[in-house]
């Protein structure tokens, strides 16, 4: 019987540095001899691609916080269907960019929407999966926002306030501080090189459980 594989998350702020971090730990888990799928929230699947550009979409400036909680959702329950829970069942890692503590940390935080409503929604649209490890970048708000002011034009949640930031990011601590067993902290200020140490190192408990 096939061992079920092993399910890491990436989350943080704007200019926290996920995507540097996701290139580094995707090489080393494949040079580990890992069977790897690597995706990304909102996205991942055709349908999930097509509900990113309307979430991201500066221009879409009518979306409601409910509409937008709701496409988040439509698009993880998605992924987690056809992509997700296919690769864990048979095996595969998954390393994915955001999952659903990003739903709480930007729609409950920043759009204020209830977090019993995000605790629902979660129930139903992803059948109680969680991640074996959930890897938070944290990084001051000031700081990730002047990173990512070099990376071209802002899309419609990078438009937001200092103030919608600070409430994702204290969200995120607050997950994080709830669960210290499943996630790992890292000063995202630190170079990319001792990030992706520190990354490596979270994961070595999954390679145990493995074996």
């Amino acid at each position: 019987m096939t061992p079920r594989g092993k399910f890491i998350s990436l989350e943080g702020g704007e200019g926290a540095g996920k995507s540097t971090l996701l290139a580094g730990l995707q090489a080393h888990l494949v040079e580990q001899g890992v069977d790897l799928v690597q995706t990304r929230e909102p996205g991942g699947t055709p349908l999930g691609e097509a509900i990113r550009a309307i979430v991201l979409d500066a221009g879409r400036r009518d979306l409601s916080a409910e509409s937008e909680l709701l496409l988040m959702f439509a698009s993880r329950a998605q992924l987690v269907r056809e992509r997700i829970e296919p690769a864990l069942a048979a095996g595969k890692w998954v390393l994915c960019d955001r999952f659903t503590d990003a739903s709480y940390a930007y729609q409950g935080g920043g759009r204020g929407m209830p977090m019993e409503r995000i605790a629902e929604l979660e129930r139903w649209a992803t059948n109680g999966l969680t991640p074996d490890l959930t890897l938070l970048l944290d990084l001051p708000v000031a700081t990730g926002r002047a990173r990512a002011a070099g990376r071209g034009e802002a899309d419609r949640i990078e438009v937001e306030a200092d103030a919608f930031f600070e409430r994702v990011r204290e969200v995120y601590r607050t997950r994080a501080a709830a669960d210290p067993a499943r996630f790992r902290v890292i000063d995202a200020s630190l170079t990319p090189a001792q990030v992706l140490e520190a990354a490596i190192g979270a994961t070595h408990h999954l390679f145990g459980a493995v074996a």
